[in-house]
């Protein structure tokens, strides 16, 4: 008779399998620039062939654009890993959320203080082979 009783440990490990992201990811944390920024060139390279994508981010005169081509090309790296050719990838999903923020002051007249936040991101982009209909 097979022993059916598992353990809490062995339920949350194949919980974690079931949920895991199959498609090639890379993931970009503590960026020193604002999310919202970033939002806009991420909206450019959004759902492009990677090749296309890559092509535009070398144009793009903005900082979050160079972190944003070095992380497709790490996501690229880790998609050829897994076997997956670099012409049949595209974006599948590329977002930008907001880290923590680094809290400073600013003096201003009269004893007060403005404050300043710094903030930072977190950029994510999952890339997916493209399905061709047959």
């Amino acid at each position: 008779m097979e022993n059916t009783i598992k353990s809490r440990t062995q339920i949350k490990q194949e919980r974690n399998e079931t949920k895991r992201e199959m498609r090639p990811f890379a993931r970009a944390r503590y960026i020193r620039i604002s999310p919202s920024k970033v939002r806009i060139v991420l909206d450019v390279v959004r759902g492009k062939a990677v090749n296309e994508a890559l092509a535009m981010l070398e144009a793009i005169p903005n900082a979050s654009a160079e972190v944003t081509y070095k992380l497709i090309k790490s996501a690229v790296a880790n998609a050829e890993v897994k076997g997956l050719s670099r012409a049949d990838l595209y974006v599948a999903e590329i977002f930008a959320d907001g880290g923590p923020i680094l809290k400073r002051m600013n003096p201003v007249s009269k004893g007060r203080a403005h404050r300043i936040n710094k903030r930072t991101s977190h950029i994510t982009v999952i890339l997916d082979t493209i399905k061709e209909d047959k």
